[in-house]
């Protein structure tokens, strides 16, 4: 996995500033180049028609975007970082869709950004700018909610806020997944961190098939381990059962996790509305960043 440029979304929000400084993290490990993004919307703001029947729409819009920008400039400086210098990036429009073009037309390799996680309809959605990013976006998202956990407490010591120790990667054994391993076994390499190969058996026959699901899907996990990583890697499996979501927050509690990582996709209208309900409700409840990677 390759990070040359990392985009963070700013909402000025508590949650923008945990993705923030995930952002900033990366950068620092990575090398790479930070782009701070806000997107002012005008619709949030209630003079917009007034300007725009006073005939002074193209100076409210301006107005805004300074407004924007001086905020920006004011949320960086709050947050600094010694080494890593962001560039500051102020788009009119809406969030998501100036979020994905920026993404896509600059060739974006994660995007970081905070989640709600609020309750009720966004237990599935999250929020609608970070649902349609993760949908729709080029590149993975790492997708903040929780603050860090404090056996991070002696990484931030030494500046590393968030370094990865322990990682978990789930997967239903689709084709969906695929590419989501391949970054959680190169996040693994490039942090020389502990993965956990992780498969949930939702629906088990019977109990006297319980042992031999379990030995099937390990045997499947197996499978998944690259031979050049079975001697440099730290890499486990694990097979649980019960409802996915459940059992992915459960072992990133047990094993304080540091990221997991998933395979998304947003193909059809139904998607649209529950696309990803395993993916969302931990990211909305897990203790930690969840990587979603877009198929």
């Amino acid at each position: 996995m390759e990070v040359k440029l990392i985009l963070c979304p700013i909402d000025f929000s508590e949650f923008s500033i945990r993705a923030y400084h995930h952002a900033l993290s990366l950068a620092e490990h990575y090398r790479a180049k930070v782009v701070a993004l806000h997107v002012v919307e005008l619709f949030r703001f209630p003079s917009a028609g007034f300007a725009a029947s006073a005939g002074l729409y193209d100076e409210f819009c301006q107005a805004a975007r300074e407004s924007g920008k001086e905020q920006l400039q004011g949320f960086v400086k709050n947050h600094a970082h010694d080494e890593i210098h962001p560039e500051l990036v102020v788009h009119q429009g809406i969030a998501s869709d100036s979020i994905l073009l920026f993404a896509q037309a600059q060739k974006t390799d994660v995007i970081v950004m905070g989640t709600h996680g609020r309750r009720g309809y966004d237990r599935l959605m999250l929020g609608s700018v970070t649902g349609r990013v993760i949908r729709r976006a080029p590149c993975p998202v790492l997708a903040v909610c929780k603050p860090p956990h404090d056996s991070m407490a002696s990484d931030r010591e030494r500046g590393h806020d968030h370094h990865l120790r322990r990682i978990i990667f789930c997967t239903d054994f689709s084709k969906n997944s695929e590419r989501a391993l391949n970054y959680a076994i190169s996040a693994t390499e490039e942090y020389d961190a502990e993965l956990t190969l992780l498969h949930v058996l939702e629906d088990v026959p019977s109990p006297a098939k319980t042992e031999g699901a379990i030995a099937a899907a390990t045997e499947q996990l197996d499978k998944l381990i690259p031979p050049e990583g079975r001697k440099t890697l730290k890499i486990k499996t694990a097979v649980r059962i019960g409802k996915p979501y459940r059992q992915i927050i459960q072992l990133a509690l047990e094993t304080q996790a540091d990221m997991v990582a998933m395979g998304v996709h947003g193909r059809g209208t139904l998607d649209l509305a529950v696309f990803g309900s395993t993916t969302y409700r931990v990211m909305q409840l897990g203790p930690c960043p969840v990587l979603a990677v877009h198929v």
